[in-house]
């Protein structure tokens, strides 16, 4: 029981210490903010993006093809391909979520608008896991230019800035 209670201190620790990271984070197209977070057997993956980082533009969509193109990156971002944990951590996928105020019916109009996602997993060997592909995330959305990550596990925090074309976040030994 201590040591629960000892590792999740810990845990919580470093995530009150993550936080001011992100959230100190400007508001920058073309870049998006990721934070990934080993608890146990639970991998959770939380995105924060400007709109336009994913869609070109930062308002509730006006054409058809744009609201397509919201309908769409929601659909995506909700999917199971965008991130690929290391294969050696037996994680499979088990939920994500994505929404954005400027998509929700009658939002308004607002100068920077930001979407935020999550996905979970559950992995059955937890202390194998050192990297996350995320090629399915920077192909899919090809405006992507930098990411931004810090990531959270039992060995550690760990803070990494991936430019195009990198698609691999990598951590610990």
């Amino acid at each position: 029981m201590t040591k629960t209670l000892n590792r999740g201190l810990v845990m919580a620790g470093l995530l009150l210490g993550a936080a001011p990271v992100l959230a100190a984070g400007a508001h920058v197209h073309g870049a998006v903010q990721l934070e990934v977070t080993l608890d146990g057997p639970t991998l959770s993956i939380a995105l924060e993006a400007p709109l336009d980082s994913l869609l070109g533009f930062e308002r509730a969509p006006r054409t058809a093809s744009e609201k397509q193109a919201a309908q769409d990156a929601l659909t995506a971002l909700r999917g199971r391909t965008l991130f690929a944990p290391d294969a050696a951590a037996g994680c499979v996928f088990q939920s994500a979520t994505a929404d954005a105020e400027a998509l929700q019916p009658g939002a308004k109009a607002g100068e920077h608008a930001d979407l935020d996602a999550t996905a979970e997993f559950t992995c059955t060997k937890p202390e194998q896991l050192r990297r996350i592909d995320l090629g399915g995330l920077m192909t899919r959305f090809k405006r992507i230019q930098r990411l931004q990550a810090q990531v959270v596990t039992p060995q550690g925090q760990f803070k990494q800035t991936l430019k195009r074309p990198a698609q691999m976040l990598t951590w610990g030994r």
